[in-house]
C-alpha cells in the first residue's frame, strides 16, 4: 500500500471542531495577544492545542483555560442559574497570527 503524501496529523478533524466551540470576541479578548476561544468542557490543554494548531494551522505557544460561572438569573418567582463554559486563552508564537473577525 503506498503512503499518502498528505500528513494526516495535521488535518482538522471532527473531533477537533468538537473541542474548539467559538470565539470569544470581547473587548478584553481583543486587548490581550492571543485568542480567546469557548471550549468543551472536558477537553485538555493539550487537546486544545493540537486542535487550535491543526483547524487555525498555527503554533501555539502556551494555553491557559478558565471556568467560567453561569450568572444567577430570574425569572418572575424563581431563581435559577444560566449554564457555565471553559474558555481557553491561547498564545501564538512570534509572527503567528489568526483572524477570526476576518469576514464579519
Amino acid at each position: 500500500m503506498a503512503k499518502s503524501s498528505v500528513d494526516t496529523r495535521k488535518i482538522a478533524g471532527v473531533r477537533d471542531y468538537g473541542i474548539i466551540l467559538s470565539p470569544v470576541i470581547t473587548e478584553k479578548s481583543s486587548m490581550m495577544g492571543g485568542v480567546v476561544f469557548r471550549v468543551h468542557p472536558k477537553a485538555t490543554k493539550d487537546e486544545i492545542k493540537r486542535a487550535v494548531e491543526r483547524i487555525f494551522s498555527v503554533q501555539v505557544q502556551e494555553v491557559r483555560t478558565a471556568r467560567v460561572m453561569g450568572k444567577p438569573k430570574r425569572s418572575m418567582k424563581s431563581t435559577g442559574r444560566r449554564a457555565g463554559y471553559k474558555k481557553a486563552y491561547v498564545s501564538l508564537k512570534e509572527g503567528q497570527t489568526i483572524d477570526i473577525i476576518e469576514g464579519l
